[in-house]
């Protein structure tokens, strides 16, 4: 490592409700000189950055991305050669679907120092808002995490339909708005029951959340007709039964 670079924390900064920061992640993103953020934050966090930082927009939020990510890969690279301490905040954990290992991969090239700072993930926090538990001794004891928006570049999907149909645990889809209506019919082509029951949480632990239920064959039209857009998530399972006894009691906050 040269003593003339910076470090470099890859920050993750939750599922949006600003009391779910880390201490950690507060106080690295208040000390830092460089911070590198996405839009996933949300605009009370990104707005609680200190102005004595530099602010660079990376941008990819519900698919625009201000800078792609060897440009964002670039960027931080170069703060920290300039011997800056730079925070790469990013929504929920840098390493569920982040890709926190990748800009992590850059940065051992380069020989920069860095940090790996944990978040609490969407796919467990923003069903809980929700009042729909991921796994429940009477419902499931398996849960699985998918994105719903693999890479384009990809000659085959690296999702496994037919085991994911055939799976009994909880399935939560992230970043999966736009692919939806082809997600569940995927699961139903391989035998997912129709009937299956689908929650879609929009900005999950934002004052604005918003919850539309239904199940794998109506899912896609109920988001269509009332306007889903991202971020959102996509719980598929019977825990989402539970959305009726808790979802009144545990959802929204106040910030």
């Amino acid at each position: 490592m040269s003593g003339n670079y910076g470090k470099v924390y890859l920050v993750g900064s939750g599922p949006g409700d600003p009391e779910l920061l880390t201490l950690k992640a507060r106080r690295l993103i208040d000390t830092a000189e460089v911070i590198i953020y996405d839009q996933l934050p949300g605009k009370v966090i990104l707005s609680s950055m200190p102005d004595s930082a530099e602010k660079i927009d990376a941008g990819k939020f519900a698919g625009k991305h201000t800078l792609t990510q060897n440009k964002i890969n670039e960027a931080i690279v170069q703060k920290a050669k300039e011997g800056k301490m730079v925070v790469r905040l990013k929504g929920g954990d840098p390493y569920v679907f982040g890709r926190g290992g990748e800009e992590a991969e850059a940065l051992v090239q380069e020989g920069i120092e860095f940090e790996i700072v944990p978040g609490i993930t969407s796919a467990i926090a923003v069903p809980a808002y929700a009042g729909i538990p991921v796994t429940h001794r009477e419902s499931t004891s398996m849960v699985t995490f998918i994105t719903g928006h693999e890479d384009p570049t990809k000659e085959e999907s690296g999702l496994n339909w037919d085991a994911l149909a055939k799976f009994e645990g909880t399935i939560v889809i992230l970043m999966g708005v736009k692919m939806l209506r082809r997600n569940a019919e995927e699961l139903m082509k391989n035998g997912k029951d129709s009937e299956t029951p689908v929650a879609l949480i929009e900005r999950g632990t934002r004052p604005d959340q918003r919850v539309t239920v239904g199940t794998l064959a109506s899912i896609a039209d109920l988001a269509e007709e009332r306007g889903v857009k991202a971020p959102a998530i996509t719980v598929v399972g019977d825990v989402v039964r539970l959305h009726d006894i808790l979802g009144e009691q545990l959802t929204g906050t106040d910030f």
